[in-house]
C-alpha cells in the first residue's frame, strides 16, 4: 500500500517542513507498538488531517485491523452514532477533538481505548511489514443513507486497489514523480484515495496544504511542484470566480480568452495565460474534480486556460470512482468513462455498476444492503445515460441532496427534527437552493399568534433556525428559509412534490423584491461585489447568513472589500450582527472614511514607511508597586505560577497572551522585570476608558488608547511608532476575551506588525484564567490554579502573514495542551 522507490525520498511536504519515506515508517511503526498485547479489531482515526492522521491510519491496516476515519467536524449525536454502531476498540484523537469526544463519551454505551494523536516519538524500524488480503475488510466510510442514520460502507483492499490501479496503472495519472495536493479532509473516500492512498501506492510525494483558504493554497502551490489538484466543485468554483472577474475586467483579456476558446490549443492556452499557470506554481497538470458534478462553465473555463479538467462519478459504495475522464479525451458535461474492469448499464434509467471496486456491503445492514447490491450489481439511485462509452448523469432517483461539497444529506431527516423540535412548524421542506439547505416552512400561525410573535421571520431566524442549526453538522445547517401560508404542494399520498417547492421560493423572492428599502451607492458596490461571490441576485433586505448564506471564505472575502474601499475594518462577529445588506450599507454610508473606485490590495510596507511622532504616556514610580502587589496578592489568592520570562529578549517586540480573563494583563504583567516592564505598552480600546478616571491612569501606566476595530491601519501604524521607538507591546491575539476557555482564532494585528517591522513575538500560554474568572462572573475562584508560561521567541523571518499567525497560535496550543 506504500511503495517508495528510496526510503529517502520525501513522502510528506508541509509547511513545517518534509518527512522522508522513512521518517513516515517510523512513525506508523510508533503508533503501531500501542496495539502491543491487544487484540483490537477496528480502530477509529478521529481529526483533521495532519502526518499523525496518516500515521495512524497506516498502523491499522499494518495490525490487521480495520480503520474507520470519522468526521471531526460531525455532530456529537452522529460520532457517537458511528462508534455505537461498529465500536472501534482504539480511538485516535486529534488533541483539538479533545472537548468534543468528552461530550462524546458520554453518549455511546462502551468504552474505547482513545489515543491523542502528537505525541508519538518515531519508532527506529522503518519498514513497512503489512501484507495485503484482497478479501478483507480494509476501512469502513460511514456516509449518509436514506433512513437519515449514517451507514457504514465496508471498503476491502480488493476495492481500494482496483481505484487506485485504475488511476495508476491502467491510466497512469498518479506517477512516482508527481506531487499531489492534500487540501480536502481525509475521512471522506475521495481524498483518502485521492491524494493519500494513491500517491503513496506509486512511492509519489504528498502535499499539505495548512488550509483551503486562496492565499495558503496559492502559497503552497508557489513554494512546490504540485502536479495534481483534488477538490471539489465548491473550490473551483472560487478559482474561477476570482480568475474570471481578472480576465473580464479588460477589452483585451476578454478577446484573447474567446479566441483562445475558439483555437481549443493546450499548449497554446499554457502560452498564452502562462502567469496563470505560474500562479498555481508552474507545474500543474490535472485539476481533478470529484464528490459532485462541476458545473459545465467552470470546467470548459479551466480547459480554455490550458488546464486537464479530470472530473470523476462515483460514491462511497464504489470505492469511489465508477468513471473518470481520461487526460486528452474530455468531455465538459460527461464525468467520463468507467474505471478500467468496471461494467456499467443503464436499467430503467439507472445507472448500475459491476467490478473489483464494489463495496462489500453496509455494516451490520444486510436489508440496506440488498437494496442497493443485487447479483453485484451496484444500484446508484442515479439516472444518466451512455454515448460511445462516455456516462452522463440526468437527474437522482433518490432523494439524497448531493452539496458541491460532496456531503451526502437526506432531506427527510432535517424535516423530521425541525417538526419534532419546534412546535411553531406545522410543516417544513428541505431543498437545495443555489447551492445551499433552504427550509419552506408552514408555519403554525396560531400557535405563533398565542405566544405574541409580531416578525415571524426574525422569530424564525434567531429562535428556530440558529438553535437548529447549533446543534447540526456544518454541513447540516439550514442557512436560507422561506415562510409561506399554506400547505407544502403534496401527492394523493401525501408524499411532498419537492420540484414545486421551488416555485414557493421565487414567489417569495419577487415579493421582497418590492422593498421600500433605499438603494445607496454603497449598497450598489456591496451588491455588485457579493454577486461576484455567489450566483445569487443580492437584495437591500436579504440577510447575511440566512438569505445570502455566505461561508467563511465569502464574509473574509467581504470584510476584506468593505477595509479596501471605504476604509472601515469590520469584524466577524460585527457583520453578522446586520440584519440585512441595506443595514450595513447604510452603516457604511455613515462611517466610511474614504471611497476607492478599485480594490486595491492592502499595502502594510508602505504604511510603515512613515514614521509618526507617538506621544508615550509616562508610567509613575509607582507602577512596579501595584506590579508587586498583584502579584503578591495573586499568589495568596490564587496557585500562581509563571515560567520563561526571563527569555524575553531586549529591545522591541510583542508579548502574546492568549485571552481568557479580565485579569489575563496583569497576570502577564505580574512576571515582568522591573527593567522590563518600564518599556511595556498596553493598549486599551477607547470605548473602555470614557471617564477622565480611567484616562488618567491610562496615561500613567504605560497604556496607550486606540480602536484596533474602528481604524486598523491608523492604528497599526500607531503600534508600529511605539515599536520604532524600541519598546514593547503586549497585544492578545485573539482580540476578545474566549467564552470557553479554548483558543480562539487569531487577528492579524500582532503578525503585521512582526513580519513587516521584524520584530520577534514572544508567545504566552495563560491556562486557569478562565476556570478562576470566566465572562460574567463577578468574583475570582479562588485557590484555582494558574500558569503564566512564556515561551521562547519566534522571529518572523521566512514567514507569511497567515503562515506567521498559524506558527504563533500553535506554539501557544500546544503549551496548553
Amino acid at each position: 500500500m506504500i511503495n517508495p522507490q528510496d526510503l529517502s525520498s520525501v513522502a510528506i511536504i508541509t509547511e513545517n517542513g518534509n518527512i522522508t519515506f522513512k521518517e513516515l515508517f517510523q512513525r506508523i511503526n510508533a503508533y503501531a507498538k500501542l496495539y502491543k498485547d491487544k487484540s483490537y479489531q477496528i480502530v477509529g482515526v478521529y481529526g483533521e488531517n495532519s502526518i499523525d492522521w496518516i500515521s495512524a491510519f497506516y498502523s491499522g491496516l499494518q495490525n490487521n485491523c480495520i480503520v474507520v476515519p470519522i468526521d471531526y467536524q460531525s455532530s456529537h449525536d452522529d460520532v457517537a452514532y458511528i462508534l455505537n454502531d461498529c465500536k472501534p476498540e482504539l480511538l485516535f484523537v486529534s488533541p483539538k477533538q479533545k472537548a468534543d469526544i468528552d461530550i462524546i463519551s458520554k453518549k455511546i454505551d462502551y468504552t474505547p481505548d482513545v489515543c491523542y494523536m502528537g505525541n508519538i516519538t518515531p519508532d527506529t524500524d522503518y519498514q513497512w511489514k503489512m501484507q495485503v488480503e484482497p478479501d478483507k475488510t480494509a476501512v469502513i466510510i460511514y456516509t449518509s443513507g436514506t433512513t437519515g442514520n449514517p451507514k457504514g460502507v465496508m471498503l476491502s483492499f480488493k476495492n481500494l486497489i482496483s481505484n487506485i490501479s485504475g488511476v495508476s496503472k491502467d491510466v497512469r495519472i498518479f506517477t512516482l514523480e508527481r506531487q499531489t495536493l492534500m487540501l480536502l479532509p481525509l475521512h471522506h473516500i475521495f481524498p483518502l484515495i485521492g491524494t493519500m492512498m494513491a500517491p503513496f501506492y506509486v512511492g509519489g510525494t504528498i502535499v499539505m496544504s495548512p488550509s483551503m483558504q486562496s492565499s495558503d493554497l496559492l502559497e503552497t502551490l508557489k513554494n512546490n511542484k504540485v502536479a495534481i489538484i483534488i477538490g471539489v466543485p465548491r473550490l473551483y468554483e472560487l478559482l474561477y470566480k476570482g480568475l474570471k472577474t481578472k480576465i473580464d475586467a479588460s477589452f483585451a483579456t476578454r478577446t484573447i480568452f474567446k479566441l483562445a476558446k475558439l483555437i481549443n490549443s493546450k499548449s497554446l492556452s499554457k502560452k498564452i495565460f502562462k502567469k496563470v499557470h505560474d500562479g498555481f506554481g508552474g507545474n500543474v497538470l490535472y485539476l481533478v474534480s470529484g464528490g459532485a458534478a462541476l458545473p459545465k462553465h467552470v470546467g470548459s473555463f479551466f480547459m480554455t486556460l490550458g488546464f486537464d479538467v479530470l472530473e470523476g462519478f462515483g460514491m462511497t459504495e464504489a470505492s469511489p470512482m465508477i468513471t473518470f475522464t481520461r487526460p486528452g479525451r474530455v468531455i465538459i458535461g460527461s464525468p467520463g468513462e468507467a474505471l478500467p474492469g468496471l461494467s456499467i448499464e443503464i436499467r430503467d434509467g439507472e445507472v448500475v455498476a459491476k467490478g473489483d471496486n464494489i463495496m462489500q456491503g453496509y455494516y451490520n445492514q444486510p436489508e440496506e444492503t440488498a437494496q442497493v447490491i443485487k447479483d453485484g450489481w451496484l444500484y446508484t439511485g442515479d439516472l444518466g445515460y451512455l454515448d460511445k462509452g462516455y456516462l452522463f448523469i440526468t437527474g437522482r432517483r433518490k432523494e439524497i441532496i448531493v452539496l458541491s461539497s460532496g456531503k451526502n444529506i437526506n432531506p427527510v431527516e432535517l424535516e423530521s427534527k425541525l417538526e419534532k423540535d419546534f412546535d411553531v412548524i406545522k410543516e417544513v421542506g428541505v431543498i437545495l437552493h443555489n447551492n445551499f439547505l433552504h427550509a419552506i416552512i408552514f408555519p403554525d400561525y396560531a400557535k405563533l399568534a398565542e405566544l405574541g410573535i409580531e416578525n415571524f421571520e426574525d422569530y424564525f431566524r434567531e429562535n428556530v433556525l440558529s438553535v437548529f442549526n447549533k446543534k447540526q453538522s456544518s454541513y447540516k445547517q439550514i442557512v436560507q428559509f422561506t415562510l409561506i401560508n399554506n400547505e407544502l404542494p403534496k401527492t394523493r399520498l401525501s408524499k411532498i412534490q419537492r420540484f414545486k417547492l421551488k416555485e414557493l421560493i421565487v414567489q417569495d423572492n419577487s415579493k421582497k423584491e418590492n422593498t421600500d428599502s433605499p438603494v445607496t451607492e454603497e449598497f450598489l458596490v456591496l451588491k455588485k461585489a457579493i454577486e461576484g461571490e455567489i450566483d445569487i441576485e443580492v437584495l437591500p433586505n436579504h440577510h447575511i447568513e440566512f438569505d445570502l448564506a455566505l461561508d467563511s471564505l465569502g464574509k473574509l472575502s467581504l470584510i476584506d472589500f468593505i477595509d479596501q474601499r471605504f476604509g472601515i475594518l469590520i469584524e466577524n462577529e460585527q457583520l453578522e450582527q446586520f440584519s440585512s445588506i441595506g443595514e450595513l450599507a447604510e452603516y457604511i454610508k455613515n462611517e466610511k472614511k474614504f471611497f476607492k473606485e478599485k480594490n486595491e490590495d492592502t499595502n502594510w510596507a508602505d504604511i510603515f514607511k512613515t514614521q509618526s511622532d507617538v506621544k508615550l504616556p509616562k508610567a509613575w514610580i509607582t507602577q512596579n508597586i501595584i506590579k508587586v502587589s498583584f502579584k503578591y496578592f495573586f499568589k495568596i489568592y490564587f496557585k500562581f505560577k509563571g515560567k520563561g520570562y526571563s527569555d524575553i529578549p531586549d529591545g522591541p517586540c510583542i508579548i502574546a497572551p492568549n485571552h481568557q480573563s479580565f485579569l489575563d494583563g496583569l497576570f502577564v504583567a505580574s512576571f515582568l522585570k522591573r527593567k522590563v516592564l518600564k518599556d511595556v505598552f498596553f493598549y486599551a480600546k477607547e470605548k473602555h476608558v470614557q471617564n477622565k478616571i480611567l484616562r488618567f491612569l491610562a496615561d500613567h501606566n504605560n497604556v496607550i488608547i486606540m480602536d484596533l476595530n474602528v481604524e486598523l491601519k491608523e492604528s497599526i501604524h500607531k503600534l508600529a511608532s511605539v515599536l520604532h521607538q524600541g519598546k514593547k507591546i503586549i497585544l492578545f491575539p485573539e482580540g476578545t476575551r474566549s467564552t470557553t476557555g479554548a483558543l480562539g482564532e487569531f487577528k492579524r494585528t500582532f503578525a503585521i506588525l512582526s513580519t513587516q517591522l521584524n520584530i520577534p513575538v514572544v508567545p504566552v500560554a495563560i491556562t486557569g484564567a478562565y476556570e478562576a474568572l470566566p465572562q460574567g462572573a463577578s468574583f475570582p475562584k479562588i485557590n484555582t490554579r494558574i500558569n503564566v508560561n512564556f515561551l521562547k521567541p519566534i522571529y518572523p523571518e521566512g514567514y507569511t502573514i497567515d503562515s506567521f499567525i498559524t506558527t504563533v497560535r500553535e506554539a501557544i496550543r500546544k503549551e496548553m495542551n
